[in-house]
């Protein structure tokens, strides 16, 4: 009795709502009838977002979709995956509880951690053309700095990634610091994108699907001349730079395993020491030298300058460093005169 009473005043709610339930935009009526995991990952395709986003999207949507309203069975993997485009509408229609059930589950996570799960529920509901309902508005974070190592940190990070018995590592290191790729473009990156008389390679398809140049020093053409004849004895088969004992393609996480090493070898901790961490001091480092903020940019592929912006606020500990780096130098100059 209950379950039918509550579905009793859902309908009564819907009808209140609208005429005849949630329409679905006309881009999407034709496809009403496909499941919606499949139909939403070739729209996020489309956008170009990113794996991980996607990957993102779909863990964060899980949760909300899989949120049952009182007398609901709980949905079970198959038809998770295999409810329509309109079915799903239905079910997620944005003033029926689900969302606010969902967003109340949220309440022990991190500003940023909210937001993150805000921002994929809200591009489903746009997607199936709902809106978001205003009553639901998202937390506030503060800003968030980037983490860098220190000068001394980073010192021994690259002594203890010149002396591991990796042969990849002291080449990674190399390159993060002085390219400023994302982990994945570097593990994407192939021998034919690459210019060692230009010392330039180029990100195919980064983030955003977007290409761009990347520039780097006569160390990095020195690491990766090292490094060739190792990666032939391992009869890769694939065209990337960087391959595994076995022949194949470098993985992310392989890479982050390393770099758990080389924290454990220079005695830091590890959530210190990660690709992009070593991509942020890569930013800080050419901002101190003087570098303006379009041509940081550009070099790390962010879409907007905002992004690159939050580089400005570099921390105090920087700031002596400059400073007295600064005065040591104009002191120096007045010694010799």
């Amino acid at each position: 009795m209950r379950r039918g009473t509550f579905q009793a005043k859902h309908s009564a709610i819907q009808r209140r709502l609208y005429i005849d339930g949630p329409e679905l935009p006309p881009r999407l009526v034709h496809r009403a009838h496909l499941p919606w995991l499949s139909t939403y990952r070739t729209q996020m395709a489309s956008e170009s977002k990113s794996i991980n986003t996607q990957k993102s999207y779909i863990i964060s949507l899980r949760l909300f979709i899989e949120t049952p309203l009182p007398g609901e069975a709980i949905l079970s993997e198959v038809e998770f995956q295999k409810i329509t485009v309109e079915k799903l509408l239905d079910r997620i229609e944005p003033l029926n509880g689900r969302l606010d059930m969902w967003v109340q589950s949220l309440g022990d996570k991190s500003a940023s951690t909210i937001k993150a799960r805000y921002a994929a529920a809200n591009h489903l509901i746009n997607w199936l053309g709902q809106k978001w309902p205003d009553h639901l508005t998202r937390p506030r974070s503060g800003k968030k700095l980037p983490r860098t190592l220190t000068r001394r940190e980073l010192s021994m990070v690259r002594m203890v990634a010149g002396q591991s018995e990796d042969p990849v590592a002291n080449l990674v290191v190399t390159i993060l610091l002085e390219t400023g790729m994302r982990v994945s473009e570097l593990c994407s990156l192939q021998l034919t994108d690459i210019d060692l008389n230009d010392r330039s390679a180029m990100v195919v398809g980064g983030k955003g699907d977007k290409d761009r140049l990347i520039l780097f020093t006569q160390e990095t053409v020195q690491r990766i001349q090292e490094w060739l004849p190792l990666r032939d004895l391992r009869n890769p088969n694939n065209d990337q730079l960087l391959v595994t004992t076995k022949g194949t393609s470098l993985q992310t996480r392989t890479v982050q395993r390393m770099m758990n090493r080389l924290a454990d070898d220079a005695e830091i901790p590890r959530s210190r020491v990660t690709p992009h961490v070593l991509r942020h001091n890569f930013a800080t480092g050419l901002l101190e030298r003087g570098a303006d903020l379009v041509t940081i940019q550009r070099l790390l592929g962010h879409a907007s300058i905002a992004t690159t912006r939050v580089y400005l606020e570099i921390s105090d500990q920087t700031l002596r460093e400059v400073y007295k780096r600064a005065q040591s130098s104009l002191f120096s100059q007045e010694n010799e005169q």
